[in-house]
């Protein structure tokens, strides 16, 4: 294996002095035992950026989702691979079927033996996967977040769809606009573990406790896993719990549009509202049917472009995660990285009757 930084081949080739010409030789050909994790992860942390770097051609970039077969994740990883083949790379998508806190730790072990260029993670647990991250940073491969963020030493970037204090306080005031900030709220999540959906949730309840809220109360906080029948039933099981519900918040994709297959075709449809995070090919039919007045969503299609673009660049060492450094992203154009490697698509959309059937994603 071939040594991946200037660093790591001058504390080998110092090492070697001392050795024999053929142990010399070898050790400038790979890594040894003797090549310690403090050599990399100083050679990291020292790297500076080539902002006029052009974009390496025949990058490998995969795309770790929060489970193979959610819709909504699959048109983010789509992008981002179609975005790939833009600069003269590959992508592709792996993944677990379902989204528990451990359950992408065998994916990463095996994109890092392939010897990735980048690996860009949806987690589903900021801390499970952290230790494979770690590793496949030693050994030079990128990691770029999405979606939901790893912890912040587990990564370079993180690509956030919108301010996650806009898209928690935001959800909160739209749902307090529909029912008159009056009467009681529940909260539909994913998993429990869910690094975007807890921030969001944080951010909910802290717009919740200003006095223009005070007439307005969260009942309970629901997990449906990102899974379709769970997220129904638990739909079903909040309203059995709370028949005098006013207002359902599901920032999830997958929640959402469960929970509104549930009213749809219950005695509470127009009288519960349900606000959240949805694409507008699996709401359409319940904004049309008057079952959801409005939710809203980022453009998940740029989300997985801008996340290739900023793999592709630290891959090619334009950035390395600073805060403060700029990067193009193709026809999205110019980004700047802000603190703790974050990276902000931009502001979300309101989607309703009006505007549902101008986008088709």
């Amino acid at each position: 294996m071939m040594l991946r930084n200037a660093a790591g081949r001058r504390a080998v080739t110092t090492a070697a002095t001392a050795l024999s010409l053929a142990l010399a030789l070898s050790a400038c050909s790979g890594t040894t035992k003797g090549s310690s994790d403090k050599e990399s992860t100083k050679a990291e942390a020292t790297a500076k950026a080539d902002p006029g770097a052009a974009l390496k051609k025949g990058l490998k970039l995969a795309f770790l989702p929060k489970q193979i077969n959610n819709p909504y994740e699959k048109i983010v990883d789509d992008a981002g691979i179609e975005a790939a083949k833009e600069y003269g790379g590959t992508g592709k998508e792996v993944g677990p079927s379902d989204a528990s806190a451990s359950s992408q730790v065998s994916y990463i072990n095996t994109l890092i033996q392939q010897r990735q260029d980048a690996i860009l993670v949806a987690a589903n647990d900021p801390n499970a996967v952290c230790g494979p991250l770690k590793q496949a940073m030693k050994k030079n491969i990128k990691v770029v977040a999405y979606d939901s963020d790893t912890a912040k030493e587990c990564r370079q970037l993180f690509i956030n769809q919108a301010s996650s204090e806009e898209i928690g306080r935001s959800l909160v005031q739209h749902l307090g606009e529909q029912i008159g900030y009056k009467g009681k709220i529940a909260i539909l999540s994913a998993t429990q573990n869910a690094t975007n959906q807890n921030t969001w949730i944080e951010f909910m309840k802290d717009e919740l406790k200003l006095p223009k809220y005070k007439d307005m109360k969260l009942v309970k906080v629901a997990y449906g896993d990102d899974a379709d029948q769970k997220s129904f039933q638990q739909t079903q099981g909040l309203m059995q719990a709370y028949p005098d519900l006013k207002g359902i918040i599901s920032p999830t994709t997958v929640g959402i549009a469960a929970a509104a297959r549930y009213l749809s075709d219950s005695s509470y449809k127009g009288k519960v509202v349900l606000n959240g995070l949805g694409t507008p090919n699996q709401m359409r039919k319940y904004v049309k049917d008057d079952t959801v007045e409005q939710f809203s969503l980022w453009n998940p299609e740029e989300l997985g472009y801008l996340g290739s673009y900023a793999a592709a660049a630290l891959a090619s060492g334009q950035i390395t995660g600073a805060e403060g450094e700029k990067f193009k992203a193709g026809k999205l154009g110019e980004y700047t990285i802000g603190k703790d490697g974050e990276v902000i698509l931009g502001k979300p959309t309101v989607f309703d009757k009006k505007n549902i059937d101008k986008f088709d994603f």
